[in-house]
């Protein structure tokens, strides 16, 4: 039904920035392998040959909006759940009136970090972090457990285990460990970074460390996430604080 190339029409489309996340799917009567191929080397994402059944029509279109609505919420750094999953799954775990632990991580010092290693070696830092954090949540094999990347070097979990402290002090451990690896030998043995300010004075800051905040979820103590969230900045910030 369209009188130009099929080809060239998804070409255009692609070649607009706009359409970059765009889908694209091409229902021909074309039948052949080659047709096919030539389509889906052109990162065409679905071929439907026709005849073709509504009833799969409509649930491949509804399967392929519901995994954009799933990836936008993805953080592309560390592939964790953005904000709003994280909201989503609070609201979930608050409903079910269960005891639950939200556990609040940030990085300290870690903008002096990147202004002295750049974008990019931040960018490593963050996803060795949510490593760690992952790894330790979900330990032992727990599955009810829940780990989102707020944005920047914030992160957040939760947690079932009442044991939540021991589990906080080994990701601190092994974030400290790990940590070094992201420094040169002259930072570590001289035990922080010398960053000049705007004015072009030097300034000393700590190497990286994480800190926890942590609030304990019982029933009926909040009545939706923005309180939880008002308590979770509290308990970070105290957190922040206190050194090391």
């Amino acid at each position: 039904m369209i009188e130009h190339d099929v080809l060239e029409v998804c070409t255009l489309i692609r070649d607009d920035e706009d359409n970059s996340a765009t889908p694209i799917m091409v229902i021909s009567s074309n039948a052949s392998l080659q047709h096919e191929m030539e389509l889906l080397k052109q990162d065409i994402e679905f071929f439907i040959k026709k005849p073709i059944n509504i009833d799969v029509l409509y649930y491949t279109i509804k399967n392929i909006v519901h995994l954009l609505t799933v990836n936008r919420g993805i953080s592309p750094l560390t592939k964790l759940p953005g904000n709003i999953p994280i909201q989503a799954e609070l609201k979930k775990r608050l409903l079910k009136k269960k005891d639950f632990a939200v556990l609040y991580f940030d990085l300290d010092n870690f903008k002096a970090y990147n202004d002295t290693y750049g974008f990019l070696g931040g960018d490593e830092v963050i996803k060795q972090t949510a490593k760690i954090i992952v790894q330790n949540i979900n330990e032992n094999g727990a599955i009810h457990n829940f780990v989102g990347h707020i944005g920047g070097d914030d992160f957040v979990a939760l947690v079932d285990n009442p044991d939540y402290e021991s589990i906080c002090q080994k990701i601190i451990l092994e974030f400290d460990k790990k940590i070094l690896d992201y420094f040169s030998d002259e930072d570590i043995e001289r035990g922080y970074l010398e960053v000049p300010n705007r004015k072009g004075v030097i300034e000393e800051f700590p190497l990286i460390s994480i800190s926890v905040g942590i609030v304990e979820v019982s029933k009926g103590r909040f009545h939706n996430i923005l309180e939880i969230g008002e308590v979770g900045a509290q308990v970070k910030h105290l957190a922040k604080v206190t050194p090391r």
